[in-house]
């Protein structure tokens, strides 16, 4: 059986002090979903805060008017990560290489079709469509493979996608109590610059509104 996650790399949150957060995993990745604790969410909201370069030093200093400011320089919020399909009989797994974004998960919709997706670097994941197959290897042509459908794999970005409005749920349970005045304006920001909760069209993307 083929699983997914949605994983955000944690190695911005190292010395994080302003809330609290989670010891990290050995692997530094943090599955996000609905049945996160709230100090993984406080994880995921200081990477965030990390990666784009969000100054705050304590969670009371962050008011609606900084969030905006730093939101306009930022043009747009990016996350570390990526989706991680785990195939449970083999143990084998694939997870976004290096400089993978959070923000592209919806490539994967390319993969879906018979095409390709840049999944990151060193490693570098390796996809193959043998007809309707589809191959998928973390360090090249030689290493064991996840073997799963189009359809399958569709399927595992609808769960995904689900994963993700379960952490953007959380998120703002999470905000309402740390960072309340800019709370609504940051679970939108995420919503919206992470691709989460928008309808898929017919081919993947995002429906138009």
């Amino acid at each position: 059986m083929v699983i997914v996650e949605v994983v955000l790399e944690t190695y911005d949150a190292v010395d994080f002090t302003a809330w609290p957060i989670s010891e990290p995993s050995s692997d530094r990745l943090l599955a996000l979903s609905g049945r996160m604790s709230p100090a993984d969410v406080g994880t995921a909201m200081a990477v965030v805060f990390s990666y784009n370069g969000i100054p705050v030093t304590h969670a009371a200093d962050l008011t609606e008017a900084r969030l905006e400011q730093h939101l306009d320089e930022a043009k747009r919020l990016i996350a570390p990560g990526g989706l991680r399909l785990r195939d449970t009989a083999t143990n084998v797994d694939v997870s976004p290489g290096c400089c993978c974004g959070l923000e592209n998960w919806r490539d994967w919709w390319n993969v879906a079709r018979g095409q390709g997706a840049w999944l990151g670097h060193d490693p570098t994941p390796h996809i193959t469509h043998v007809g309707h197959v589809i191959q998928l290897r973390q360090h090249g042509e030689n290493s064991p493979s996840i073997e799963i459908t189009r359809g399958e794999l569709s399927s595992l970005l609808t769960t995904a996608q689900r994963h993700l409005s379960g952490f953007l749920d959380l998120a703002g349970h999470w905000a309402a109590t740390t960072t309340p005045g800019p709370a609504e304006r940051l679970v939108s920001a995420l919503d919206r610059h992470l691709e989460i909760t928008e309808a898929f069209t017919s081919s993947g993307g995002l429906a138009t509104r």
